[in-house]
């Protein structure tokens, strides 16, 4: 990949435009922003010779929004007397947005440039292993403008995928790994269906495009996997994002009807073709009307879901009630994986264990605005045999 390349795919994240310095009461003002749709809003408040649109402007480009495409339409302005008797000033200007950010859409043949085949480091011939090495990862939610954007996301998403690939072999020097899985946890596509199609005006990629992101980055986990592992399982659940269809914005088809499923059994079909090269990796997604799968990991019972199913914080209180159905393959799992909530998770509960990755875009900018937090993404990896998970590794 050329540097030119990794310098546009990496161009998203701004900086703040004023370096840090002390808090001074008699100077230090405040800032306040609110988008809708191509209007914003911003209110800037603090003494007379602060209070500028240049302020306002600056403000604009610590929040990711580029000040070229707004323009100043008009302002509103109240005055007070400070503390120390100077003058105060509370100035609400407004902007209009003038560029769409649609005509700026991510290049995507670059994009897919990016999912190059990479070769990790494997310095000895492959030997059985009793254990089994998982790479675990979801809500890449591509085409969303959020954070560092489309580009972002991919190029971590890649990275990720490497070093845990570098990162296999280097714990092969503590445990014998013989099966590697991949579990991709859902909403790996922004999708147009969340929040009533609410979403879409922020969504820079078209369906098949991101769909099309999600289906190649599967196959370069393929590629890059598959000749390291004897055996190498890879399973995919719906999410929330990802569903294929919603009526009037609330119902659905079957529960298994998605976009994020439906790419691997893609991948699956093209490794079809080789059996050469991919014979000894399976492929697993959720039965007919299901929104969970299992695969057995070197004795462990590992359940898939991607986490819409429960409120935060009530993972197993959803998991003992599936558990209860003795017909649920949820009865017999040692470890549960799932995404959705977009941090890092790991809790127990006696012998078994719960595992929620980061997700893999860098931030909501909804939540951010609402909680002030972005993100802290990327993917984890674990090693597991008989029902016991003692490694657990956040990649990023």
């Amino acid at each position: 990949m050329t540097d030119t390349l990794l310098d546009e795919l990496l161009s998203k994240p701004v900086g703040p435009s004023f370096p840090p310095r002390s808090a001074d009461p008699e100077r230090d003002f405040t800032r306040q922003i609110e988008v809708t749709g191509d209007a914003a809003e911003v209110t800037v408040r603090g003494p007379v010779d602060t209070v500028t649109e240049d302020a306002a402007t600056a403000y604009l480009r610590t929040q990711g929004l580029d000040p070229a495409d707004w323009r100043a339409t008009g302002f509103r302005s109240s005055e007070w007397t400070m503390p120390g008797g100077g003058l105060g000033v509370s100035t609400k200007f407004a902007f209009t947005r003038t560029k769409d950010p649609e005509t700026e859409r991510p290049p995507v043949d670059e994009l897919l440039a990016a999912v190059e085949t990479y070769r990790p480091w494997v310095p000895h011939a492959l030997t059985g292993g009793d254990h089994t090495f998982i790479v675990a990862l979801g809500d890449m939610q591509f085409g969303k403008v959020d954070g560092d954007g489309v580009s972002g996301t991919l190029q971590r998403t890649i990275d990720g995928l490497n070093r845990s690939a570098d990162l296999l072999e280097l714990y092969r020097g503590r445990f014998s790994i013989g099966h590697v899985h991949i579990g991709w946890l859902g909403d790996h596509i922004e999708g147009f269906v969340s929040q009533g199609g609410a979403n879409t005006w922020r969504t820079q990629l078209t369906l098949n495009e991101q769909i099309r992101l999600t289906r190649r980055v599967m196959l370069h986990a393929l590629t890059t996997f598959a000749p390291l592992a004897e055996r190498l399982t890879m399973a995919a659940v719906p999410g929330n994002h990802g569903e294929a269809v919603r009526f009037s914005g609330k119902g659905l088809t079957r529960y298994d009807d998605s976009h994020d499923t439906e790419s691997l059994i893609a991948v699956k079909d093209a490794a079809a073709l080789a059996p050469e090269k991919f014979g000894h990796v399976e492929f697993y997604v959720p039965d007919t009307d299901e929104l969970t799968v299992v695969v057995d990991c070197s004795g462990t019972t590992v359940a898939h879901a991607h986490g819409h199913q429960w409120r935060p914080g009530k993972h197993f209180d959803w998991w003992r009630g599936q558990a209860f159905n003795k017909n649920s393959a949820l009865h017999q799992a040692d470890l549960l994986l799932a995404g959705h909530l977009h941090h890092e998770h790991v809790d127990t509960d006696g012998p078994r264990t719960f595992l929620q990755p980061p997700s893999m875009e860098s931030e909501s900018t909804w939540w951010r605005h609402a909680k002030g937090t972005t993100g802290a993404p990327g993917l984890m990896v674990a090693i597991t045999k008989d029902g016991h998970t003692p490694v657990k590794e956040v990649v990023r």
